[in-house]
């Protein structure tokens, strides 16, 4: 029995999306898992006809605020700005309390966005104990994270766009 909230999953609220434009920001590190996140976010954005999507990549999760907002302030009034901004990143606990550090700036980072930008930013980084709990989320017992993370910024996108 799947523990996953479908609900995530359920389109309504998604209003003419096909125009929307969104930005994935994504880390090189932990590769293999932020892949698929990206390939679900893309699947699911196509699902729904968005084809303005851009990609950035940087280093680790610790980065993701920065590229973020620098994609932001580096668009402003051009056809680039998005609509969203969906960030990836997986961090894995090790031995030392890095991963606490990482965790805790990464999400602060990207909240602080979500109340400075006027677009949404999407949190889409994994904060796991071991890689059987990231895969368990690349469609697993707890869904697909990157699928999730496109339909928020789709849902969010459509919010915006009603107020």
């Amino acid at each position: 029995m799947s523990i996953h909230n479908q609900s995530l999953l359920n389109d309504a609220g998604i209003l003419h999306s096909e125009d929307a434009s969104v930005v994935i920001v994504y880390t090189e590190w932990n590769d293999t898992v932020i892949n698929e996140l990206v390939a679900g976010c893309e699947k699911s954005l196509a699902e729904y006809n968005v084809s303005k999507i851009s990609k950035v990549i940087v280093p680790g999760a610790f980065e993701l605020p920065f590229a973020c907002k620098q994609y932001w302030e580096r668009t402003k009034g051009t056809h680039k700005q998005p609509g969203a901004i969906i960030a990836f990143g997986c961090v894995i606990r090790g031995e030392t309390p890095h991963f606490d550090y990482v965790c805790k700036g990464v999400t602060e980072g990207l909240m602080q966005l979500n109340i400075e930008l006027p677009v949404p930013v999407i949190f889409g980084v994994l904060t796991v104990d071991n890689m059987q709990q990231a895969e368990e989320r690349l469609g697993g017992i707890h869904g697909h994270k990157g699928e999730e993370a496109a339909i928020t910024a789709l849902k969010m996108i459509s919010m915006m766009r009603q107020l």
